[in-house]
């Protein structure tokens, strides 16, 4: 506890030579101006009680190891929380229940495997403020923006196929998307929009254009993701989306493809954190003036108890 505490006014200690001084040339010479006589006797009384003789001391010694101020810098640091704004947008709808994406496991659909990689990259992301949108014919937020990676992972494993009915209103989810970072005040905010199919021009009720138009106000980056077969979604419309926003579109036709993806997202868009150090002073001078002023309690008290008025 203890440990580092130095002094903020050593030179104070050159009193207790004072004190040292006048406890050699000095004795009784005040007492004897108010009582005549009496200093032969306080002389040969208090020597006698030893006690008093410490008390007095320790009351002098400790009174002035108070006034040189012990102090100790004591640091802490703060843990930041000043990642990226993150919104994943994933697709729900009735085409991720296509199996054989996994050549590990071929009986997995695709939105399994998609489950399993985001959860990975939601982990890996601790200081990254993180929020989820679902989609498939109608978008909602299933999650809004948390760093708590416990919650977010324990939704995503709830999430499942036709939540948000079957077809795919894929530009209406990137409407969706902007609405949940939009009141974000981070510099850097992020979507990461993942699709298996083409977006159903019957319920998707928002043009491709304005949905990025609405992008590029929020000054949102998206990084478009196509996974199955490069027939089974539109290329260009991720593209598109990607170049008018600053991101990058991938294409992945396996699990192992979609898991590079995420990692090269997760090199693109590294926050680099720094944790803050502070430092305060931590005082101490309370101990040694507490232990001064018991002890010349303690001193008087004893004093004339015994009569050493």
């Amino acid at each position: 506890m203890f440990d580092g505490i130095y002094f903020e006014f050593p030179q104070i200690a050159f009193v207790l030579l004072l004190f040292i001084l006048c406890a050699k040339l000095c004795k009784m010479r005040l007492p004897s101006i108010y009582f005549p006589h009496t200093g032969g006797f306080l002389k040969n009384s208090i020597a006698v009680f030893k006690p008093l003789f410490f008390l007095k001391w320790v009351g002098i010694v400790m009174m002035i190891v108070a006034l040189m101020s012990p102090v100790k810098d004591e640091t802490y640091e703060l843990e930041p929380k000043n990642g990226y704004d993150i919104a994943l947008i994933l697709d729900t709808s009735e085409s991720m229940k296509s199996e054989g994406f996994d050549a590990n496991n071929q009986r997995l659909n695709r939105f399994d495997v998609v489950k399993s990689i985001v959860s990975d990259f939601i982990t890996k992301r601790k200081n990254d403020n993180i929020g989820l949108v679902v989609f498939g014919a109608f978008s909602f937020i299933a999650s809004p923006l948390t760093y708590d990676e416990n919650i977010l992972n324990k939704i995503v494993s709830q999430l499942y196929i036709g939540m948000a009915g079957k077809y795919t209103a894929l530009n209406t989810s990137l409407a969706q998307g902007v609405n949940l970072l939009k009141m974000s005040k981070s510099k850097t905010k992020i979507a990461i929009l993942l699709t298996d199919g083409y977006s159903t021009p019957q319920i998707d009720k928002i043009p491709l254009d304005v949905a990025i138009d609405m992008v590029k106000k929020e000054g949102i980056k998206v990084y478009p993701i196509g996974i199955g077969m490069a027939h089974e979604y539109n290329r260009e419309v991720l593209q598109k989306i990607a170049n008018e926003s600053g991101g990058v579109a991938f294409g992945a036709s396996s699990a192992n493809e979609l898991k590079e993806i995420y990692q090269k997202i997760d090199e693109l868009e590294k926050s680099e954190i720094k944790n803050e150090s502070f430092s305060y002073a931590k005082y101490y001078y309370q101990f040694p003036l507490f232990i001064s002023l018991l002890a010349l309690m303690l001193y008087i008290y004893l004093r004339n108890k015994r009569g050493y008025a």
